[in-house]
């Protein structure tokens, strides 16, 4: 349990008939980045802005570091950093004065505003008006803030949005370099192609709930690609292959597989054209996050 730097039990909240979040069940262990993923309105900003003690949950307990947020919350949200939707800054003040601002504010140490500039790479704009910055440098400079006081826990919600892909690419790279200072990471975002690229650890939330809590290699088994194959006769095909030992899902037009090696695929469509049947596709189809989430909860239930 000491390496459970987040957990929450029960976690709910409703605004009077709409529940956002319904019995969450959070587990963030030390030095992880934590990839909570789900489509927009699922309930990430608002677990978020309970977890920053922003909101009050209608019931349930969150402890961070080991302590309940509801009688510990000054000294647990000093070991926090956190950004939630886009960053505040005076935009006629340049990317180091608005550092200096909130380093002073929190009386924290004059060489802090150096080392957070260099490791959000903002080193030579440090003197630009923020005003003039690009969405990327705003988003870097909000980061760069949430790290001034060196914290354990960093909380980024959807730090990506609205990026190109060279400003995703760049934040991406920042967030997976946090980890080795020992801090933990919560990210949040709805694309699940970037959540596998950097996250360790994953929880899906949807419609409020958790459906699925594991290692991103867990999630990476559900993402994995199908082999879609479309032949003359789809039950005639299905008992060749039972007869050979392979296995398929099927339905009146198509066989699945859940292998797409180029000699796998080589091989089904040997033995069915040896077999007489004429094979008119072989096609690779990646599952998008909407279809694991179906998959998800068509299964009922949270892992």
């Amino acid at each position: 349990m000491d390496d459970q730097i987040v957990v929450t039990n029960d976690l709910t909240k409703k605004y009077k008939k709409h529940t956002s979040v319904e019995g969450l069940n959070l587990r963030i262990e030390r030095g992880q980045i934590y990839g909570f993923l789900g489509p927009n309105g699922a309930g990430k900003t608002t677990t978020i802005r309970m977890l920053l003690g922003l909101i009050q949950p209608t019931k349930g307990r969150i402890e961070l570091f080991g302590k309940s947020l509801k009688e510990n919350r000054l000294s647990i949200l000093e070991r926090i950093g956190s950004l939630v939707e886009s960053p505040t800054y005076y935009g006629n003040l340049t990317g180091r004065e608005n550092l200096e601002v909130v380093r002073r504010l929190r009386s924290l140490p004059e060489q802090r505003v150096d080392e957070v500039l260099s490791i959000v790479r903002l080193t030579k704009a440090a003197h630009r008006l923020t005003k003039e910055y690009s969405l990327g440098m705003k988003q870097r400079l909000g980061i760069a803030t949430a790290l001034l006081s060196r914290p354990d826990l960093l909380i980024l919600d959807e730090p990506t949005n609205g990026l190109d892909p060279s400003g995703i690419q760049e934040i991406r790279e920042l967030i997976k370099g946090l980890p080795q200072s020992g801090m933990s990471v919560l990210v949040s975002s709805h694309l699940l192609s970037e959540i596998d690229q950097m996250a360790t650890q994953v929880g899906v939330i949807h419609n409020g709930k958790m459906i699925f809590q594991d290692s991103i290699e867990q999630l990476r088994q559900r993402h994995k690609p199908l082999l879609k194959v479309g032949v003359s006769d789809v039950m005639e095909a299905k008992a060749i292959l039972q007869g050979k030992g392979i296995t398929t899902g099927g339905e009146k037009e198509f066989l699945w597989f859940d292998r797409t090696e180029p000699a796998f695929v080589s091989e089904i469509n040997s033995i069915l054209v040896q077999s007489g049947l004429s094979v008119y596709r072989l096609e690779e189809v990646k599952r998008s996050l909407e279809d694991i989430f179906l998959e998800l909860t068509s299964a009922e239930g949270s892992l």
